[in-house]
């Protein structure tokens, strides 16, 4: 069996940009397949606190590395108009040689859009919003033109080239597990799909709900790739799994990282394990927050005692 890709959780709030580009380039030199960034105006619940913008970083990440993948976990739908989002998206992957990761979802922070400006709406809305980009998004890959009139965008003829390095397009990564409008976004449109921290005590009800949406809609869906986000505490030796764990739960202790349910807390061997069972869950994608955001220490125990190990 293929190991899973292992990607890198790299939420940017409070680093400065050495800080991420240092990470980056760690994670690339030690194999890991890949490093995520969030998509929001500040940092959630903390607005005063140093966040950069995600699309300017994810470029400047890209065009200093040579071979490990970025991308978002996940794009807010708000924020950039999907034509606007498929010139920069073909733009990047240009610039990358073909290494964007394009994850994108409906917009999870109400207040980050009132201070600016931009409509929140319902989540129905939201959910119809992210599904005429997606069609939007789907039409520039495949057709370089996009020409569309939907219910939120209307666009004429537009052309985006130079067309994405990446065939038929750079996966598109859509997050969430809502039934009645996420999940059939998924079961259409969606090349990968990730399940969130919130979700990861429901993981074999969701991908039960997500496969009778796939038959229902005429989906194989064993062409999606189910990706997982989770927060993984990860000690060298037993007498240093106390204050991994303690560091974790201070962190990450509230309901919605999931920390628990992900059961990636411990030594090499029993993450190791963990990832097998997540694997024979049938999921090729595995994202992780690091308990101490990212450490040398941490990425390169990571690389050698347990991506070496899969």
């Amino acid at each position: 069996m293929t190991r899973p890709e292992i990607g890198v959780y790299l939420p940017q709030m409070g680093f400065t940009y050495e800080q991420v580009l240092h990470r980056t380039q760690r994670c690339e030199l030690l194999g890991i397949d890949s490093i995520w960034l969030y998509d929001h105006l500040y940092a959630p619940g903390m607005p005063d606190y140093p966040s950069m913008e995600a699309w300017t970083l994810a470029t400047a990440l890209l065009s200093r590395t040579e071979s490990i993948r970025v991308g978002h976990m996940v794009l807010c739908n708000q924020f950039r108009h999907p034509a606007v989002l498929a010139k920069m998206a073909t733009t990047l992957d240009q610039i990358s040689a073909g290494r964007l990761a394009l994850g994108i979802g409906s917009g999870s922070i109400e207040d980050e859009h009132s201070r600016i400006g931009l409509p929140w709406g319902t989540f129905a809305e939201r959910s119809e919003r992210l599904g005429e980009t997606l069609q939007i998004l789907y039409q520039a890959f495949a057709d370089e033109v996009i020409d569309f009139a939907g219910k939120h965008f209307t666009v004429r003829d537009m052309p985006i080239k130079p067309p994405a390095v990446q065939q038929p397009r750079p996966p598109i990564v859509v997050g969430g597990v809502g039934e009645k409008y996420t999940l059939p976004l998924v079961a259409r449109y969606a090349d990968v799909w990730n399940v969130p921290t919130y979700a990861l005590g429901e993981l074999e009800q969701k991908i039960s709900v997500l496969q009778s949406i796939c038959d229902e809609v005429g989906r194989d869906p064993s062409t999606i790739v189910m990706s997982i986000e989770a927060v993984m505490a990860l000690a060298a030796d037993d007498a240093s799994l106390p204050t991994v764990r303690q560091l974790a739960e201070k962190r990450f202790g509230v309901p919605a990282f999931g920390l628990r349910e992900g059961g990636l807390i411990g030594t090499p061997p029993a993450i190791v394990d963990r990832l097998h069972q997540l694997q024979e869950l049938g999921f090729g994608q595995i994202v992780l927050f690091t308990h101490d955001r990212g450490s040398d220490e941490t990425l390169d125990l990571l690389a050698a005692e347990v991506i070496a190990k899969l």
